[in-house]
């Protein structure tokens, strides 16, 4: 099968990573950097033979041989770029956030269907084996109906000079959050308060509370000020719970076979209803330390060759920006619930 030709956009902090990526990559060719520092691409280029380097988004859309194109530069040109190559055909994966508005991001998966192009959000963590697990089980029905999420993302800076907490880290939990939960779990409003306890002139403490379909709820705490750095999440399901420590390379995921059973008895007699607590064993399933870009390059091919939406398509990527304006109105509002469109999901499978 031949390699797709593909051209990385933007050769700052996220463009070497996809570079270094597409070139080892079996199902790619990587034929462009294209930076308007021509001397930084060049840099990131590096080594790699016949990779042009250009300052032109132009002359790379002209190229034949480029099928694709990967942008990674700041969220305010990724609405011009992306719209400028789906114009020109191309399938196109989008460092998140997809755009800066939801607004935008609306723009470029309206544009992109209209198109027949795929349109990938770079939702990096989603490609970890220990998250790619976590959708297995929650997929499967293997846990049972989602009860909870709590998820805590945490660390002692660094404070962002241009956007709050909440669009710093959250993103990260968000596009999680969307990739394992199936569209009868999704969430159905968010609730958010933020503190800038240090001045900052933004939020520098978070917490977003969102209700999910289903009666379960979901719930997330970012934060700059914290002495400890946390990657933790859990997922509690009505047949088994799940611990994700993103920071322990030597047990990243915990399945656990436990839960509590309420026996069966009228709403009008609760205080007699029995309580009873299953403790079954724990698991740790074998995760292979692969990188997740590897798995992003990976997908963002195979739903070209397979004609499919990817697994974080433009449509996560546009949920994802929508959260986040909601949590954003939430916070101003002073923790007020924001809904969220009630359409379904539509996850690949």
């Amino acid at each position: 099968m031949q390699p797709l030709g593909v051209a990385v956009i933007g050769a700052g902090y996220w463009g070497p990573n996809l570079v270094r990526n597409f070139a080892s990559s079996g199902s790619w060719r990587l034929r462009w950097v294209c930076d308007f520092d021509t001397d930084r691409a060049r840099a990131v280029a590096g080594h790699l033979g016949d990779v042009r380097v250009t300052a032109d988004l132009g002359e790379v859309l002209s190229d034949p041989e480029v099928a694709a194109v990967a942008i990674a530069t700041p969220a305010a040109s990724h609405t011009e770029l992306t719209l400028a190559a789906i114009d020109a055909g191309r399938h196109v994966l989008v460092e998140k956030p997809l755009a800066a508005t939801a607004a935008d991001g609306a723009k470029l998966v309206a544009a992109a269907q209209a198109a027949g192009v795929v349109l990938m959000c770079d939702h990096t963590y989603c490609y970890t084996p220990s998250v790619m697990r976590i959708r297995e089980l929650t997929h499967s029905g293997e846990i049972g109906d989602i009860q909870y999420i709590d998820s805590v993302r945490i660390n002692l800076g660094l404070i962002q000079p241009d956007v709050d907490v909440f669009w710093d880290l959250a993103p990260h939990d968000l596009s999680i959050l969307d990739f394992v939960l199936p569209a009868e779990f999704a969430p159905l409003s968010v609730t958010a308060l933020g503190a800038d306890p240090v001045n900052a002139g933004r939020s520098c403490v978070g917490y977003l509370t969102m209700p999910l379909r289903g009666g379960g709820i979901a719930h997330i705490h970012v934060n700059w000020l914290s002495p400890t750095k946390i990657r933790k999440t859990v997922v509690g399901g009505s047949r088994k719970m799940i611990v994700w420590d993103d920071l322990e390379p030597s047990q990243r995921l915990s399945i656990y076979d436990k839960g509590v059973e309420i026996s069966e008895r009228p709403l009008d007699d609760r205080a007699r209803r029995l309580v009873s607590y299953r403790v079954g064993d724990m698991v740790a399933p074998a995760l292979a330390e692969t990188e997740a870009l590897r798995g992003v390059v990976t997908e963002f091919a195979d739903a070209i060759r397979e004609g499919r939406p990817a697994r974080t398509d433009g449509s996560s990527g546009l949920r994802v920006l929508r959260m986040l304006e909601a949590a954003a109105e939430s916070a101003a509002k002073g923790g007020q619930a924001v809904p969220l469109p009630t359409e379904g999901k539509g996850l690949p499978a």
